[in-house]
């Protein structure tokens, strides 16, 4: 199914190390919950089944040649990716993980529950906060995604896609063919 999110997955490893992979199999499961479905290879795994605790950023049209980077290395053969990255990170003060500045949208989260699935590991977290840049607000403190500007994975042509315009207004467009 296309498009898919692209979400930086940030862990720290048992020494500390920052990690962040990029992970495009994930969604909102809840109104406070998120699942992410990852390969249990991962460091990422091996980082979240360590400390029930992560964060996710949203992948946008400034950061994906980070975000891509973050999908390319693996940090099981390259524990370095991150300082080589350059990203910038302070240590989130919810949970124990990194929040990587380059990102206007990143969520801090609990695992619930890490189920195996057919070789993965079905994660599903409550976010416990949510931090964005005043940047992607708007008048109204809610995150604007015109400004924000989020990036999906189209894994039919393997390429990055902006999120388009406002076509319609959810739970109201609809009532035009029930008044007919």
């Amino acid at each position: 199914m296309t498009p898919l999110p692209v979400l930086i997955i940030g862990t720290y490893d048992a020494d500390g190390n920052p990690d962040a992979m990029n992970a495009a199999w994930g969604t909102q499961c809840g109104y406070e919950e998120l699942t992410l479905l990852l390969d249990a290879g991962h460091k990422t795994t091996a980082n979240i089944k360590l400390n029930n605790q992560f964060t996710v950023a949203i992948g946008t049209v400034d950061t994906h040649v980070l975000c891509d980077y973050f999908g390319l290395v693996s940090a099981n053969e390259h524990p370095d990716k991150v300082a080589k990255s350059r990203a910038k990170f302070v240590k989130s003060q919810h949970v124990n993980a990194p929040v990587f500045e380059e990102f206007p949208l990143t969520m801090e989260c609990e695992v619930i529950s890490i189920d195996d699935y057919k070789g993965d590991a079905h994660i599903v977290a409550r976010v416990l906060n949510v931090l964005a840049d005043p940047a992607i607000l708007n008048e109204h403190g809610k995150v604007d995604y015109d400004k924000l500007r989020p990036i999906s994975f189209d894994s039919e042509t393997n390429t990055y896609r902006e999120l388009g315009a406002v076509v319609g207004k959810a739970f109201h467009d609809g009532t035009a063919i029930s008044k007919k």
